[in-house]
């Protein structure tokens, strides 16, 4: 059975401040809770303090929210997979939407930070989705399939062994509107019916995460469907306290389904 993963995407927000009361806090919470994988991803400017400040039993991993296209060189101001494995980095969020959109990444740029990641032994956070236009035409599982051909085509589907998609409709993202879980668990059992073509064993294995306003209230009802491995979310996850409520009803969802 696989184990569902819920990351926190603070994108573009906290301070030093924030990271050590939210860590602190966090990891008090998160004592009791068994069934669920953990990830914060903070800006990268953090990801240090937040690990300095993890108990040395906290199962809070370190998600990055970028990562360039190069190990090494002269490409000022840029963050390499091996200097955030470096300092403690499990996984890094790689195609979402806003890099997508604000600074012009390419499906072949995305699949070319797959490799990198995978090659240093860490686990790409694949970031796909539609747009309204896209859903209202019914191209969503036309444009996720073509965003996951861009790494089936270029490294094949082993691939995606030990590694997350997030299934992030772009409609959804920063709107409060939380797509239906019956939708969402449609376009991923369509996600892993893709790969599976390609390898059913990775199709099995491989983390389908939702992202797009998950919040406490949704979380239940998306967590219940059978493809839906978690979720990768972004405001609601600024709040110790619902983040944590997230991560609770991910862990009971899947205990009873045990």
């Amino acid at each position: 059975m696989r184990t569902p993963l819920v990351i926190g995407n603070w994108k573009l927000n906290g301070n030093k401040h924030t990271v050590i009361t939210f860590i602190n806090r966090l990891c008090n919470k998160l004592i009791s809770v068994i069934g669920c994988d953990v990830a914060i991803a903070p800006p990268i400017i953090y990801l240090y303090i937040a690990k300095h400040n993890m108990t040395t039993n906290s199962n809070i991993m370190l998600c990055a929210q970028n990562v360039d296209t190069n190990i090494y060189g002269a490409f000022t101001g840029e963050i390499s997979a091996k200097m955030l494995k470096d300092i403690g980095v499990k996984y890094i969020i790689i195609g979402h939407y806003e890099r997508r959109y604000y600074h012009k990444e390419s499906n072949e740029d995305i699949a070319k930070k797959f490799a990198l990641i995978k090659n240093e032994g860490l686990i790409p956070v694949l970031c796909i989705g539609e747009s309204q236009t896209d859903k209202n035409a019914s191209k969503t599982e036309a444009v996720c399939a073509t965003q996951l051909d861009a790494i089936l085509n270029s490294i094949g589907a082993k691939a995606f062994e030990n590694s997350v998609i997030a299934y992030e409709p772009i409609w959804a993202i920063s709107t409060g509107e939380s797509a239906n879980p019956l939708y969402v668990q449609k376009i991923h059992n369509f996600i892993r019916n893709y790969i599976s073509v390609h390898d059913e064993s990775v199709a099995k294995q491989v983390i389908i995460q939702y992202g797009g306003s998950v919040n406490a209230n949704n979380a239940a009802e998306l967590f219940n469907q059978p493809d839906i491995d978690g979720a990768l979310v972004g405001g609601a996850s600024l709040n110790a306290e619902i983040f944590y409520q997230i991560i609770h009803t991910a862990a009971c969802v899947r205990n009873k389904k045990k």
